[in-house]
C-alpha cells in the first residue's frame, strides 16, 4: 500500500501499475470535498515520487465512481469572498492538471455515475472506460452554475463545443452509447468486466508507447482562431442562446464562456472558466438553486426518518371518485400500492377512473408504458360503491367535497369500517384537522394529506398534524406519500395550512391593486416578468374563482384582523356573475379555441366592467411598487408560518412554495428571497407600503433577525 485515507487509497496491483481508489468513509457515495481533494494530493505526492510505474487506474470502490462536489461545501464556500475562493479554485485546477500531467498512462475506470466534479475527475485521466449501465456528464446548470474544475475547457476541446454545450446546458447526463460515440470516452465494458476491461487498455497503452502528448492534447488544443470559425461561433451563439432562461444565468454564461475562450491558450481558458465560476457561486441565483438542492435533501431525509416508525401501507383507499380520486388512485396504483376507490355515485366512479385511464393514455403516448402496464395500474384500482374490503385498508383517502359538515360525516362512517390501526387522512385544502377529528373515535390516527391539483404533476404533499395526531400516523402518512413519489412535508393546522395560508395574501394584494386601478393584464406581467409561470388573475382562473372564494372565507374567518378586504373582492363579484374562471372559460379572462384549434385568452370584458365599477381613484404605480405589493403580503405570511411553527425550518417554508406553488425556483422560495433582498432592506419595502393595510405590517421577530444580522439561511 503505498497510501491510504480515509478517503483515497493507492497500492500497485501488478508490476508497473497503480490503482487508486476513491471509497469516501462512511458514505454511500463519493464526493469531492477538501479532505478527499487533501488526501488525493497526498497520494499524487506519493504517486510522483514512486519509480517504476507506468500506468494508473483511477477507480471508485461505490456503486457509483464520484457524484460530483460536496453540495453542503459548495454552499458553505458560496459565504467566501473572491479572494477565499480564488485559492481554493486555483488548488482544484492545479491538482487536477497535475493528475493530467503525470509521467505516465492513466485510465479511469467509470462504473454507475461520473457527474460534475466526477466527471472532471475522469476527464484529468488520459482515457475512459465506461460501465455499460454508466453515466457521465454535468449537471451544474440545474444549480445555477458550470462545471468549475476545468470540465468547460477539457469537454469542449475533446468532443467538439457544439456537442460539449449541448451536454452542458441541458445538464442531462449521457449514457455509454452516446459518450462513446461523441468521443467522451474510449470504451465500453460490461459492469462485471470493468475493472479487467480497464486494466486490459491500461496495460495496452503502456505497450504501444502511446504518445502521452498528442494524447492530452485532445483535451487541451485551443482552436485555431480564423474567420470562418468565428462564424461558426456565432451562428451555434444565436442557434443556442435563443433557448435560453435569462432568468437562469448560468446557461447564458456558460454559452458565452466556451464560445469566447474555445481559442485560448488552455491555462488562459482555465483561469476564465475559474473567475466565471466563482462569480456564478456568488449569484443570488446560484445560491437559491444550491439552497433548493439541499432543501430537498432535508426533505427526503425527513422522509426516510419516518420510515422508521411508519406502518406499512400495502392497501390503501380512496373515498370521493371524481377527478381528485381518480388522481389520488392512478397515483397510489402506478406507483405500486393498490387502491379501493369508494364513491356513492356509479358517475363519480366512472369519471374517476376515465380520469386514471386518460393519465395513462398520456404515459403511453410518450412511450413510457404499454398497454400491459396500463391494463396492471387499472387492476390496481377497485372502484367500488360499498365498503366491502376496507377492513383490509391500511390507510384512507377522504377526498369529498370541501364542505366542513360532509366531511365529518363521512370520516366518522369510514372510521367505523376500518380496523383499529388503520390511518384515516383527509385531503383538504382549508378545513381545520383538529376539528374534523371531533367527530371520530380514533383522532390520534388521523391526519390532514393535502394533494395538490393535478395530483399527477404536483409533487408537493402536505401532511397535517391535528392536535392528537400520532407520530406513528403522521410518519406512515409521509411514507405513504413518499411511496407514490411526491414529496411530503409535515405542518401544524391552522387555516389554509402552510400554501393555502401564504398564497391568499397574494391574492388579497392582487385584489388591492385592483381597487386602486392598476390593470390586471399589467399585474399578471409583472408578476410573470419576477419568474412567476403565471401571474394572479390567471393563477385564480386556472384554480377556480369558486375554489379561491371559498378558501378566501376561510382565511378571512381564520385571521381577519389581516386577511379581510378593504372594499369588495373582484373574484367575489366575478362568481356572482357565473364566471369561474376556466371551468366554464370566464373569469378574469375569456377563455376560447381559434380556427386553428390553439387555446386563445383575451382579457374579460366583465371582469373589466366590475374592476371599473369597483375601483377608487387610480393610483401611479411603477412596476416594483405593483412588485412589492404582491409579494409583501406572501413573503410576510411566509415569516409568520415560521414564527407560529406551522412548518419546522424555513427550508420546509419555501420547499412548499416551491413545490405548491409554483414560486420561481431561480428565487429560492420566500425567505431566501427576503435573505437576497436583505431583510433590512425588505422591511423597509414594508414600511413604505405600510398603509395598504394589516397584511403590509413587520413582524416583531422580524424586526429581531434585522437588529441581530441574522438570515433565513
Amino acid at each position: 500500500m503505498m497510501y491510504e485515507g480515509q478517503a483515497i487509497s493507492l497500492q500497485i496491483v501488478e508490476p508497473g501499475i497503480a490503482e487508486l481508489v476513491f471509497d469516501v468513509q462512511g458514505a454511500s457515495v463519493n464526493s469531492l470535498t477538501s479532505a478527499v481533494f487533501e488526501e488525493l494530493q497526498a497520494a499524487v505526492q506519493q504517486l510522483r515520487a514512486a519509480q517504476g510505474i507506468d500506468g494508473l487506474l483511477l477507480r471508485s470502490a461505490k456503486s457509483n465512481f464520484i457524484v460530483g462536489a460536496d453540495i453542503p461545501e459548495l454552499a458553505r464556500r458560496s459565504k467566501q469572498g473572491p479572494e477565499e475562493l480564488a485559492p481554493w479554485m486555483a488548488g482544484v485546477h492545479a491538482l487536477l492538471c497535475e493528475i493530467e500531467s503525470l509521467p505516465l498512462v492513466s485510465v479511469a475506470a467509470v462504473n454507475g455515475l461520473a457527474l460534475g466534479g466526477g466527471f472532471e475527475m475522469a476527464l484529468s485521466a488520459d482515457f475512459r472506460v465506461l460501465a455499460s449501465d454508466g453515466k457521465v456528464g454535468f449537471p451544474e446548470v440545474h444549480l445555477g452554475l458550470f462545471p468549475g474544475w476545468g470540465g468547460t475547457v477539457r469537454l469542449s476541446r475533446l468532443i467538439g463545443a457544439e456537442v460539449a454545450l449541448s451536454w452542458m446546458l441541458s445538464g442531462r447526463p449521457q449514457g455509454a452509447e452516446a459518450a462513446l460515440k461523441q468521443g467522451a470516452v474510449d470504451a465500453v465494458a460490461e459492469p462485471d468486466a470493468l475493472h479487467a476491461s480497464a486494466l486490459a487498455l491500461l496495460r495496452q497503452k503502456i505497450a504501444e508507447g502511446c504518445d502521452l502528448h498528442l494524447v492530452r492534447q485532445r483535451k487541451q488544443a485551443p482552436l485555431v482562431a480564423s474567420d470562418t470559425l468565428h462564424k461558426q461561433l456565432a451562428a451555434l451563439d444565436t442557434q443556442l442562446g435563443e433557448k435560453l432562461d435569462p432568468n437562469y444565468p448560468a446557461a447564458p454564461s456558460l454559452l458565452a464562456l466556451v464560445l469566447r475562450d474555445i481559442t485560448l491558450e488552455f491555462k488562459a481558458a482555465l483561469a476564465a472558466e475559474q473567475q466565471g465560476f466563482i462569480e456564478l457561486l456568488k449569484s443570488d441565483s446560484a445560491q437559491a438553486l444550491v439552497g433548493l438542492f439541499l432543501n430537498d435533501q432535508l426533505l427526503k431525509r425527513k422522509a426516510k426518518n419516518a420510515l422508521k416508525q411508519a406502518g406499512q401501507v400495502k392497501q390503501a383507499a380512496v373515498i370521493g371518485a371524481g377527478i381528485m380520486g381518480g388522481g389520488v388512485a392512478y397515483q397510489s396504483a402506478s406507483s405500486g400500492t393498490p387502491v379501493l376507490m369508494k364513491d356513492i355515485q356509479p358517475q363519480a366512479l366512472e369519471l374517476g377512473t376515465a380520469t386514471a385511464a386518460k393519465l395513462l393514455d398520456r404515459q403511453i403516448q410518450k412511450g413510457r408504458l404499454d398497454e400491459a402496464g396500463k391494463n396492471r395500474v387499472l387492476q390496481a384500482i377497485s372502484p367500488t360503491l360499498e365498503y366491502q374490503g376496507f377492513d383490509q385498508v391500511d390507510l384512507v383517502v377522504e377526498a369529498v367535497v370541501e364542505n366542513a359538515a360532509i366531511k365529518a360525516s363521512v370520516l366518522a362512517d369510514v372510521e367505523s369500517r376500518l380496523r383499529d390501526d388503520a390511518v384515516l387522512t383527509s385531503n383538504t385544502s382549508t378545513i381545520s384537522i383538529s376539528s374534523l377529528a371531533e367527530s371520530l373515535q380514533r383522532p390520534a390516527q388521523f391526519c390532514g394529506m393535502h394533494f395538490f391539483n393535478p395530483v399527477h404533476l404536483m409533487p408537493l404533499v402536505e401532511v397535517i398534524r391535528g392536535r392528537d395526531t400520532s407520530p406513528q400516523t403522521l410518519a406512515t402518512t409521509v411514507a405513504y406519500a413518499q411511496a407514490m413519489g411526491k414529496s411530503p412535508i409535515v405542518v401544524n393546522d391552522c387555516p389554509g395550512f402552510l400554501v393555502n395560508r401564504i398564497l391568499f395574501p397574494y391574492f388579497n394584494g392582487f385584489n388591492r391593486l385592483l381597487l386602486d386601478g392598476v390593470d390586471f393584464e399589467r399585474i399578471d406581467g409583472v408578476m410573470e416578468a419576477f419568474g412567476w409561470p403565471m401571474g394572479p388573475a390567471y393563477l385564480m382562473d386556472v384554480i377556480g374563482l369558486d375554489t379561491c372564494v371559498h378558501a378566501d372565507k376561510v382565511m378571512i374567518e381564520g385571521f381577519p384582523e389581516r386577511m379581510g378586504h378593504d372594499g369588495v373582492c373582484i373574484a367575489e363579484q366575478l362568481l356572482e356573475a357565473d364566471s369561474l374562471g376556466q371551468k366554464n372559460g370566464r373569469g378574469f379572462y375569456e377563455y376560447g379555441v381559434d380556427d386553428k384549434g390553439r387555446r386563445t385568452r383575451v382579457a374579460a370584458t366583465r371582469a373589466q366592467q366590475l374592476i371599473d365599477a369597483a375601483k377608487g381613484p387610480a393610483l401611479a404605480l411603477t412596476d416594483q411598487d405593483i412588485l412589492d405589493r404582491m409579494m409583501i403580503p406572501l413573503c410576510m405570511e411566509a415569516v409568520r408560518c415560521l414564527e407560529d411553527g406551522i412548518a419546522d425550518s424555513a427550508a420546509e417554508v419555501d420547499m412548499g412554495l416551491i413545490l405548491g406553488l409554483g414560486f420561481p425556483r431561480f428565487r429560492g422560495g420566500a425567505l431566501r428571497y427576503i435573505d437576497s433582498l436583505g431583510a433590512a432592506d425588505f422591511c423597509q419595502r414594508v414600511e413604505r407600503h405600510a398603509a395598504s393595510g394589516a397584511l403590509y405590517q413587520v413582524t416583531e421577530g422580524l424586526k429581531a433577525r434585522v437588529l441581530g444580522g441574522e438570515t433565513f439561511f
